[in-house]
């Protein structure tokens, strides 16, 4: 009999789970509200979907994605206030006494990736960068199957990097797709229209989208200098822009790297919402 996974996405709003088999096909999903964490609300879900689900199927074990910097045993070791009392969580203890099965738990952007090369865009590769481009920035880099997040598990916090005192901002502060959708407040016009408008060359959307592109790339040509990647993972919802957003992206990259030197290939991610799903229990099918 096939084994089964049962995966959890916890993000700031809501908790995704689902089903995985061994040949990587997802069933009996849904999504609920993390209730903004009161009173412990997503451990207690967690642990209640658990339950549920152990009574109808047999279960081989539990990944976990979840928002904020993951520790060695598991816990959340720091968590912004976008889950307010969600630090020192101890998600991989409380499931795995609970559960009597193996537990991982892997920070999102680790996730989207370790999802990417299971299932996705990054099979096959051995050094890949993931940028997940939306309300921050985040970065995670897997080289030949080991997640390199620093002596603190603080690296590739790719959004507070590039800072700048003449604007004192940082490279979220003007890269995120969050600051994209502000730009575009005055114009009435959603990011996916904006990008619609500038495939048409519509007028302020192309400079615009243009301009953002360019602001994306300094921080692409940086990871691609210090880590020389394979692949270049775009995620995020405007990875869906697809090959037009990496014709912007490859064209802004051209006057930041030196002639010839540089190889790394740009792709979108593949699997959408879905990557942290299969990136929850890659592990298991190491």
């Amino acid at each position: 009999m096939s084994k089964l996974f049962l995966a959890f996405d916890i993000g700031g709003t809501t908790i995704k789970y689902s089903l995985v088999d061994e040949q990587l096909q997802l069933s009996a999903g849904g999504r609920c509200s993390t209730e903004h964490n009161r009173a412990g609300h997503i451990l207690k879900q967690l642990q209640a979907l658990t339950a549920t689900y152990q009574q109808q199927y047999t279960l081989s074990g539990i990944g976990i994605s979840t928002a904020g910097i993951v520790g060695d045993e598991g816990q959340i070791q720091y968590a912004g206030p976008t889950i307010p009392g969600y630090q020192g969580t101890p998600l991989k203890q409380a499931l795995e006494q609970q559960s009597g099965l193996p537990v991982v738990v892997v920070n999102d952007v680790d996730a989207a990736l370790l999802g990417e090369q299971l299932a996705g865009a990054a099979q096959g590769k051995a050094a890949v960068y993931c940028v997940a481009l939306g309300t921050g920035i985040g970065g995670a880099y897997l080289d030949h199957g080991q997640l390199l997040n620093g002596a603190h598990a603080t690296a590739n916090s790719l959004g507070y990097t590039l800072y700048d005192p003449q604007t004192q901002t940082n490279y979220e502060q003007r890269a995120s797709t969050l600051t994209l959708e502000h730009q575009l407040i005055d114009h009435k016009t959603s990011v996916p229209e904006a990008f619609a408008k500038a495939r048409q060359q519509e007028t302020p959307f192309t400079t615009i989208i243009n301009n953002w592109a360019a602001e994306v790339a300094t921080g692409l040509a940086n990871i691609i200098l210090l880590f020389d990647p394979e692949i270049l993972l775009i995620g995020g919802a405007v990875s869906q822009q697809g090959d037009f957003l990496l014709a912007l992206l490859n064209q802004a990259l051209d006057p930041l790297l030196p002639p010839d030197l540089c190889q790394t290939e740009l792709r979108v991610t593949q699997l959408a919402d879905q990557a942290q799903l299969f990136g929850a229990v890659a592990d298991f099918y190491n």
